[in-house]
């Protein structure tokens, strides 16, 4: 199945859906579908603003336009998925679990937290307006994220004849991440009924302890924090990222 929106990444059984974070895309999730479609059918998903650079998007910004398409997308599978996602995808999963219940199986929801009010997105906004547009080596890319992030967003960029180009609007992405600091998602949270895994970075993005008290706020819910571990748990610190979601996949996703 190929669409602007899913990918199917191959693999046999229930569907899951692989759901990135800003500024990624579903392509970066490349390191996880070995073990993944060994037990599921997997597909990836790519968010508005950020299917391409020359993708123009002139809809309002809101999580709710977010949730709607991803829910669409879901609901063309023809059956319940397990939604794992990273960071904003974690956010936007659960908020299409607790609005369309009948779409998700299970979740799995890595480094996000509800409530990010009064953060905003000052201290980080210079950085971005600051990238260039297109990378022409991969060193580059590497010099400028790091190694873990760098090949992340190798792998999300655009590949063009001259290198790589960012896949979306940087203005558009800081307008999406200051929402965040304007408004709560508690209860979209408590409102979700499916399991759920929560997998926290112990350097990550998340405000301390929230995590946790979605788990002891969750209807069922199992909460892992990872030392030392980085915002991208799953491409950081891959052997517990992976060996916690294959027994919540073993346990919760393949029998709810």
């Amino acid at each position: 199945m190929r669409s602007e929106r899913l990918t199917d990444r191959g693999g046999q059984g229930q569907p899951v859906v692989l759901v990135h974070g800003l500024m990624g895309r579903g392509s970066t999730w490349s390191r996880q579908l070995p073990w993944l479609t060994t037990s599921s059918q997997v597909f990836t998903y790519d968010a508005p603003w950020h299917r391409g650079r020359d993708v123009a998007d002139v809809e309002p910004i809101s999580t709710e336009r977010f949730v709607a398409d991803l829910a669409d997308a879901v609901a063309a599978l023809g059956r319940p998925a397990t939604l794992i996602g990273h960071s904003m995808g974690g956010l936007h999963a659960w908020c299409v679990a607790a609005e369309y219940p009948e779409l998700v199986r299970a979740l799995v929801v890595e480094d996000m937290a509800p409530d990010f009010r009064g953060r905003t997105t000052g201290p980080w906004e210079p950085w971005v307006h600051a990238l260039p547009v297109e990378f022409t080596s991969q060193r580059a890319i590497f010099d400028e994220f790091g190694d873990v992030a760098g090949q992340y967003f190798m792998e999300a960029f655009d590949r063009t004849p001259g290198g790589w180009r960012l896949h979306g609007d940087p203005e558009r992405w800081v307008q999406i991440a200051a929402e965040w600091g304007t408004r709560d998602y508690w209860s979209q949270w408590q409102s979700v009924r499916a399991p759920a895994l929560l997998i926290e970075a112990g350097n990550g993005v998340t405000p301390p302890g929230q995590m946790a008290r979605m788990c002891e706020t969750g209807h069922q819910a199992t909460y892992l924090k990872v030392p030392g571990a980085g915002h991208l748990v799953h491409d950081d610190r891959p052997r517990e990222y992976r060996d916690a979601v294959e027994a919540f996949l073993a346990t919760f996703a393949a029998h709810s």
